[in-house]
């Protein structure tokens, strides 16, 4: 895909596509996509299993891109406005779906190059409820 010549609804949903494939690569489960509750919307919720203890957790993704020339990287741009949204609607997912693990916020950032490269960067456990 050429992603110079798509719009910007294009590029997100390329950006989810790619940031899938990192983590499924990574052993990760995928639960969901682009849930919503109202207004709100999860971009990735998925399972991990540590291998040692078997313990699950939840990953709630917030799946950010940008294209380069810009003056931050898309993780940079998940502010407490959108944390909290994000946090909103995961507390309605774990409720509605009576998950009991623990639950962990992660951001896959996503920037594509001007020279066509595309940079994915993960970030565990990016931002933390206030429960």
């Amino acid at each position: 895909m050429n992603l110079v010549k798509v719009g910007r609804r294009e590029k997100g949903s390329a950006a989810e596509d790619l940031a899938l494939e990192f983590l499924l690569k990574r052993g990760m489960v995928l639960l969901g996509r682009n849930w919503r509750v109202g207004h709100k919307e999860l971009d990735l919720l998925m399972k991990s299993t540590n291998e040692a203890t078997e313990e699950q957790r939840l990953h709630v993704i917030e799946v950010r891109s940008l294209s380069e020339p810009n003056l931050q990287l898309p993780f940079e741009t998940v502010d407490i406005k959108k944390q909290r949204a994000v946090i909103s609607a995961a507390s309605a997912y774990i409720y509605r779906n009576q998950i009991m693990c623990e639950t962990q916020f992660d951001i896959v950032s996503v920037l594509f190059e001007k020279d066509g490269n595309i940079r994915i960067d993960y970030l565990p456990e990016a931002f933390n409820p206030k429960w």
